[in-house]
């Protein structure tokens, strides 16, 4: 039986250094049925020649401005056709064997909407890597942590997540996704433009009715912080307002203030953590991300849940952020198992 065809998009502004860099080994990848189509973000470093002189195969969607990650991958997607969409970074290493383990898990699991690999970091492979590692949860203030990531500490890998299960959310540094599903749930949230998008695209399948999984016979390396480092005041303000956003869109509406009023307390304290480790850019950040994404609320008031829906999302019951930095739980692994409620 024929395999499935699956279109990869890679999102790229000013990349070419990276696309040099990383895209052979996409292009090298052993599958029978794929196609590589570099969504342009108006760039102005000589990504469209080069493409077209060193890999005229690869399939150039050009648009007219930087949409940034958001937009400018729902803009490419439209523009395939095939049943599975890889939407993968452009800083990412992925050996030849790294697409087949995550088809197969759409192949042979209807209900899953979307799968990552394991990802380790491009510069140490020893260690997991800060954008989704082992596959991304949630807790209960909507905070994001990984199987091999809490906050900055980043683990080695020494096969202690290699097992297969259902996540709340996967990277979209490299996220399989059925075009289905993608199309029904709305494709990413534009107004997020990007950071943490992905993250809300994958509670919205979980709400949804799907699953969403890790396949750690998968692996790719990333390099991470191409678009933006970590400590960028600009990585800041789209962490902490886009996650409020992802909050505030799907928790119900009964249940948001007292869920608020602990975030609020949470990031007030990061805050002030901020302008300890980070000086006053970091904390300005987090203030200017509360007033915009207060002003953007509105828009979502249609589609938030009214009361708490059934799901079996494993999300995590508890604040990661007390069990990190008043618990000194630096491990996936160091987190209570019975409170994840999947």
């Amino acid at each position: 039986m024929p395999l499935p065809p699956v279109s990869i998009v890679i999102v790229s502004w000013n990349g070419r250094g990276l696309l040099e860099r990383f895209l052979p080994s996409v292009l090298a990848t052993d599958y029978p049925n794929f196609e590589v189509v570099v969504a342009d973000n108006a760039s102005t470093d000589g990504t469209i020649e080069w493409l077209a002189e060193a890999h005229p195969a690869v399939r150039v969607v050009q648009h007219p401005e930087n949409w940034l990650f958001a937009q400018g991958n729902n803009a490419a997607v439209a523009r395939t056709a095939a049943p599975y969409v890889c939407l993968l970074n452009n800083d990412v290493e992925a050996p030849a064997d790294w697409l087949a383990p995550l088809v197969a898990v759409l192949e042979t699991s209807g209900d899953v909407a979307a799968v990552q690999p394991k990802l380790l970091l491009h510069t140490d492979r020893t260690s997991f890597e800060y954008a989704g590692a082992s596959g991304g949860f949630l807790d209960a203030v909507g905070y994001p942590f990984a199987r091999g990531r809490l906050f900055s500490t980043l683990e080695k890998d020494e096969g202690q997540y290699d097992d297969a299960r259902d996540v709340c959310w996967a990277t979209g540094a490299c996220l399989l996704i059925r075009r289905s599903a993608f199309e029904d749930a709305g494709g990413l949230d534009e107004r997020f433009e990007m950071h943490m998008e992905e993250i809300d695209l994958c509670w919205r399948l979980w709400r949804a009715g799907w699953r969403i999984r890790v396949e750690p016979k998968s692996t790719v390396y990333h390099l991470g912080g191409a678009s933006l480092p970590q400590g960028n005041p600009r990585k800041t303000y789209l962490n902490f307002r886009n996650s409020l956003l992802m909050l505030y869109k799907n928790t119900p509406a009964s249940e948001w203030p007292r869920i608020f009023r602990t975030r609020k307390l949470l990031d007030t304290l990061a805050q002030a953590r901020g302008l300890v480790a980070g000086g006053p850019a970091e904390a300005f950040a987090i203030r200017r991300a509360y007033r915009d994404a207060r002003l953007l609320f509105e828009h979502y008031a249609e589609e938030r849940p009214a009361n708490v829906e059934p799901s079996s999302m494993p999300q995590y019951g508890r604040s990661i952020a007390l069990d990190y930095f008043l618990r000194g739980r630096r491990h996936f692994s160091d987190l209570p198992n019975d409170r994840f409620n999947s």
